[in-house]
């Protein structure tokens, strides 16, 4: 382990002083947290399937707060024109949708008999409540104080000679992003002439990659919660399935999927 390097000065598993260090008794155990991420199921009902709910929305923030360690990292990258190693980031981002996907076949297996038993002990919490989510949200485009991944990107094509409207490169990143003319002209040319702008012509085809996964999780949400819940309102107060509904029109990307057509 790296945190072992920094302390052994010989193979025998001793530090410089002559004692073993603590990464010598580290269980996996010890390692991983077990012992707390294995007692933080505490179901508040006697239902069976309250422990697989609890399980599903604990696991997927654990995934969330990878891909916002790995999007952190896509941005820094691609505002320092780094760009191979952004890909591997993003490319493992979309994985990590992928699992979030397969969560909710899982959490499909519970009918809405079996969620009714234990939906009271939920009082006013629910999934709308993720500030994770919320931050994965912004962090690619719907609003957030400094620019999202798409916005890098688009900065990116401005900084590789592509004309981009100075009001788009200048413009309030607290606001969503609205599909703009010059940025359509821009990934045109990149389409239409990938080898000269490999890069970025990757770039794009990563950012449609997770934009399909992201779409997809949406959707999962929206079709597991019509299963359970049918169109009563959320726990959190919300709409439910209809509030959905409407997030599944929020395009991330619009510039992106405009170019197919007019290729």
């Amino acid at each position: 382990m790296g945190m072992a390097d920094t302390t052994m000065s010989s193979r025998d598993g001793k530090s410089s002083s002559g004692h073993k260090s603590s990464s010598d008794h580290m269980s996996y155990s010890d390692y991983l947290g077990l012992d707390k991420i294995l007692n933080a199921q505490q179901p508040l009902s006697t239902a069976h399937d309250e422990m697989l709910f609890i399980v599903q929305h604990q696991t997927s923030e654990l995934w969330m707060k990878l891909a916002i360690h790995e999007l952190s990292a896509t941005c820094r990258l691609i505002a320092a024109d780094d760009l191979q190693p952004a890909f591997k980031t993003l490319s493992r981002v979309s994985r990590i949708l992928e699992q979030l996907n397969s969560a909710w076949d899982v959490l499909r297996t519970m009918t809405p008999s079996e969620y009714t038993q234990f939906r009271e002990s939920l009082g006013k919490s629910s999934g709308f409540q993720s500030q994770q989510y919320r931050l994965i949200e912004f962090m690619v485009g719907n609003k957030l104080q400094s620019p999202s991944i798409y916005d890098l990107t688009i900065q990116l094509l401005h900084r590789r000679g592509l004309t981009i409207d100075q009001a788009v490169i200048e413009r309030d990143v607290s606001v969503s992003y609205a599909a703009n003319d010059s940025v359509r002209a821009a990934w045109l040319a990149v389409y239409r002439d990938p080898q000269h702008f490999w890069e970025l012509y990757e770039l794009a085809e990563k950012l449609v990659d997770f934009e399909d996964y992201f779409r997809r999780w949406r959707f999962n949400h929206v079709t597991t919660v019509e299963r359970v819940i049918g169109f009563k309102r959320g726990t959190g107060g919300t709409s439910g399935v209809s509030y959905l509904r409407s997030m599944l029109d929020v395009v991330l990307f619009p510039e992106l999927w405009q170019v197919r057509t007019e290729l």
